[in-house]
């Protein structure tokens, strides 16, 4: 009897060792399959679908107009074709890789990196005290560290120009950013923002309250919780390769009283650009006006808008202003400086009660429209999404959770009658899709200030990207149309051209108001961080005959879809090339 015990306990044992193998097999295999469901999201739900989801366009179009939006698939994974509703067959998916599918899993990928990223952050503890003596403001730094000081956000003396790099921050990065827009000091804060100006803080702190490890830098120090570490690049600027040198805004009709619209003004023999662009970054002034031997620093305001100019050679196209006839008119740069009169920004103190989607197409200037919002009222934009490029470069609604209403609107790219219902009112930025479509494939293969390769262009990933994307560019506005509650409509080209006035009308959909100078602030700084520099040129067409005709058909049925809503139809410029 003992004997039969014996072995069934052992059997028993060795069921419980086989049992927790196969389970930890099991948790091992679930594990793995989820990485590999992920990458497949990832790569196929993150930006449209591949090309064989993308249906033909017909030849003919029997009947253009709005196409009901029920038919169109969710624009940000898979448009559909638009056209005459008689002529729309659409041909079933695979249910594993629906478009509900994709949007579930995306939506589940976006929460998870959102609480991993607020769970990065709230556990970033200050560098303890202990730590603090390996931490080192290095010979390496070029600058001479002038000390600890303390950093109130609502008087801040570095106030210039603002940087953020949450994981690349180092003391040098920073104090070239400062030394290439002209300014004396480089202060870090946070182990990952960056300040500039040309005035110290007034309060010093003791030096372990600067306690933040540089982001990008490991034991420097970057800072630390409302305390600055300072440096001074004086010794840099004369080596430094400005970012932005002097730039000439043109000849202008001097207006009276100088003195009284500019506030700092010099008088020097021999005076020439060089030497009023210096005195005027030193004073951390944008503007540098010069008449005769006279130098003028200041904002553009109301009474000196620079928005009439004077014929160049009324100013003799001199740098020497002394030709200027009669002081009646003047010569204007731009200094490295920035304007500062619009840069503070901050979230809603209380709840919106207004929920504002900011949206379009990718490519089509939502991040640039953003940056002229954010500066124009003050407050931050949030986003459906989240980009730590762009949350690194100053949009810290990128990482305030979409919902929030702590922002003045919400960028979005999404479409659907679900995802724009969920908002009271929009507005809507169209772009032409020619420009759009070269906007979004630079971004997705070279990143927001980069340019895909020629040989990406030819490769087989552009007509892919063209058919599936130029639909989705058409199946985007006619869902909005459709759906959206209360639509404003912005043609990025119009607000290129006529900026203040249509950055007035966004302003006030937004039901806020911003004074003249504020929006000239804005004017002033109007390209932002995410401009690409230039325009790469290509020596070939990208779009085929093809591709134009399948593109127009799309432009014709916006166009018309636009009127049918007593909108504006789109600018002339768009239709057929």
């Amino acid at each position: 009897m003992a004997k039969a015990f014996f072995r069934l306990q052992k059997f028993l044992r060795r069921t419980q060792f086989l049992l927790f193998f196969l389970t930890a097999a099991y948790l091992m295999a679930g594990s793995l399959l989820l990485l590999q469901r992920t990458h497949l999201v990832i790569q196929q739900g993150s930006r449209g679908t591949s090309a064989n989801q993308a249906l033909p366009v017909p030849d003919r179009m029997a009947g253009v107009g709005i196409v009901d939006s029920r038919t169109l698939q969710n624009a940000r994974l898979g448009p559909r074709l638009l056209g005459g509703t008689d002529a729309l067959q659409e041909p079933a998916l695979d249910q594993q890789h629906s478009p509900r599918w994709l949007v579930s899993r995306n939506s589940e990928l976006r929460q998870l990196r959102r609480r991993w990223f607020h769970r990065f952050i709230s556990n970033q503890e200050p560098i303890q005290t202990a730590g603090f003596k390996a931490m080192k403001h290095t010979a390496e730094h070029k600058g001479t560290y002038m000390g600890c000081f303390s950093d109130d956000s609502r008087e801040r003396t570095l106030k210039g120009a603002v940087f953020y790099d949450l994981r690349k921050m180092t003391v040098s990065h920073c104090q070239e950013a400062c030394a290439e827009r002209a300014y004396s000091y480089a202060g870090l804060a946070y182990g990952a923002e960056c300040y500039c100006g040309n005035k110290l803080p007034l309060t010093v702190s003791k030096p372990e309250e600067c306690n933040s490890e540089c982001k990008g830098e490991k034991g420097s120090v970057c800072g630390g919780v409302n305390r600055l570490s300072v440096y001074s690049v004086e010794e840099l600027r004369a080596g430094a390769r400005r970012r932005k040198n002097v730039i000439y805004r043109g000849c202008f009709r001097a207006p009276e009283n100088l003195t009284d619209i500019f506030p700092a003004s010099l008088i020097q023999p021999n005076l020439t650009v060089e030497m009023c662009s210096e005195f005027c970054s030193k004073k951390e002034f944008p503007l540098a006006v010069i008449r005769g031997q006279e130098c003028y620093c200041g904002y553009p305001t109301g009474r000196f808008s620079l928005h009439d100019g004077a014929d160049g050679l009324l100013c003799g196209r001199m740098h020497n202003a002394s030709s200027a006839l009669g002081g009646k008119y003047c010569l204007v740069y731009q200094t490295p400086v920035q304007d500062t009169r619009c840069t503070d920004r901050k979230f809603l103190t209380t709840k919106s009660k207004v929920f504002v989607a900011l949206s379009s197409f990718p490519g089509a200037g939502n991040t640039w429209a953003r940056h002229l919002i954010e500066h124009a009222t003050g407050y931050y934009t949030g986003s459906y999404y989240f980009d730590g490029a762009l949350y690194n470069k100053g949009f810290k609604g990128e990482k305030d959770h979409w919902r929030s209403r702590r922002t003045i609107c919400v960028k979005t790219h999404e479409s659907g009658k679900t995802e724009i219902e969920m908002f009271d009112s929009a507005i809507l930025l169209i772009r032409n899709p020619y420009k759009s479509l070269i906007a979004e494939f630079n971004r997705k293969y070279a990143g927001h200030l980069g340019y895909a390769t020629d040989r990406t262009w030819k490769s087989k990933e552009w007509p892919d990207f063209v058919n599936s994307y130029a639909s989705w560019w058409a199946s985007h506005v006619l869902d909005w149309l459709k759906y959206g509650k209360r639509l404003l409509i912005i043609h990025y080209e119009d607000l290129k051209q006529s900026l203040i006035p249509k950055l007035k009308e966004m302003v006030e959909f937004l039901n806020m108001t911003v004074t003249e100078d504020r929006l000239l602030c804005v004017e002033n700084n109007r390209d932002g961080n995410f401009k690409r520099s230039g325009a790469k040129q290509r020596d070939f067409e990208p779009f085929t005959q093809e591709m134009k005709d399948l593109i127009n058909r799309y432009i014709l049925t916006v166009d018309e879809a636009l009127r049918g809503r007593n909108f504006t139809g789109l600018p002339r410029e768009y239709v057929p090339r």
